[in-house]
């Protein structure tokens, strides 16, 4: 996910702006545009921790300053510039940069001086131990390549308000892989596992076990239980079905593909077995499944 530059922000950053009052406000020009996800329209924003994002095109005039704000802060700018204003100084928030803003933490980001626009996204993460975990282990500014993949996640996340539940998660898990896509080896241990999880995922048709997700994660099976209990509230082996049984629900909706395909898709080579572990999990066969929804 990161791309770690030494000297990405050090260049850029400006102590002049240290010792100042903090206030909690905002302020929006007429020009700005914004477009919101409340877990009120997307219920199951709530399941990956997300209290709320947006979507903003900022113009003219743009800023948000908070003093001790419960959540985490995330911005990933796709275009334009910003600035941001933090207890250790001001530094620019540029294209292609992930943003990261810790709860607790007093800070000030606008748009930046004698620049016109400034198009991001913001998302705003609820104070898990698991996310607090993640944010001790960033630079506040940081190089990110899937800024205009993950503007286009939450375009589409946006527009099915209303839609489909199942794609919207599957959107919502695009979204946490992609802001979890970090080098393993250097992380805490509910980040590492979290990535390695969301490699899983994105590789369903391999063999996958408990021992390699251990060993990809630098734990014993022990050490793994007790992580994956604490995150999903499940043992490995049971998180591991469900990352499978909950893709293979939303393949079924795609009528096109045979259950011997999304059999083959998620890693079951024999479709027998894999109607057999459907209709155990969901209670219901995936033939009858996919009528259901028809």
């Amino acid at each position: 996910m990161f791309k770690q530059e030494i000297n990405l922000c050090e260049s850029v950053i400006d102590k002049s702006n240290i010792n100042r009052d903090w206030q909690d406000g905002v302020f929006l020009s007429p020009a700005c545009y914004e477009r919101f996800l409340v877990d009120s329209d997307i219920p199951e924003m709530k399941e990956f921790g997300i209290h709320m994002a947006g979507m903003a095109e900022l113009k003219e005039e743009y800023w948000v300053e908070r003093t001790q704000p419960e959540i985490h802060t995330i911005l990933i700018t796709i275009e334009g510039e910003g600035q941001l204003i933090t207890d250790s100084g001001s530094e620019r928030i540029l294209p292609n940069t992930i943003t990261v803003l810790p709860a607790k933490s007093p800070f000030r980001f606008e748009l930046a001086p004698l620049v016109s626009s400034w198009k991001m996204i913001w998302i705003l993460f609820k104070d898990t131990d698991s996310w607090s975990s993640w944010y001790d282990g960033v630079k506040r500014v940081t190089n990110f390549d899937d800024a205009e993949r993950t503007w286009s996640t939450v375009q589409l996340l946006h527009s099915e308000i209303g839609g489909r539940r199942t794609f919207r998660r599957i959107l919502l898990s695009e979204l946490i892989r992609g802001l979890t896509r970090v080098d393993t080896s250097n992380y805490d241990t509910p980040t590492r596992v979290m990535a390695v999880y969301n490699l899983v995922e994105s590789q369903l048709h391999l063999d996958w076990r408990v021992s390699e997700v251990a060993k990809r994660s630098f734990l014993s099976e022990e050490q793994l239980n007790r992580v994956t209990l604490s995150l999903y509230g499940v043992n490995p082996r049971s998180y591991l079905v469900k990352l499978r049984m909950t893709r293979a629900a939303a393949l079924l909706l795609n009528t096109d593909w045979s259950i011997k395909m999304i059999s083959s898709r998620l890693g079951y080579q024999d479709p027998n077995n894999f109607s057999h572990r459907f209709r155990k999990y969901h209670g219901i066969s995936p033939k009858r499944f996919r009528s259901s929804k028809a």
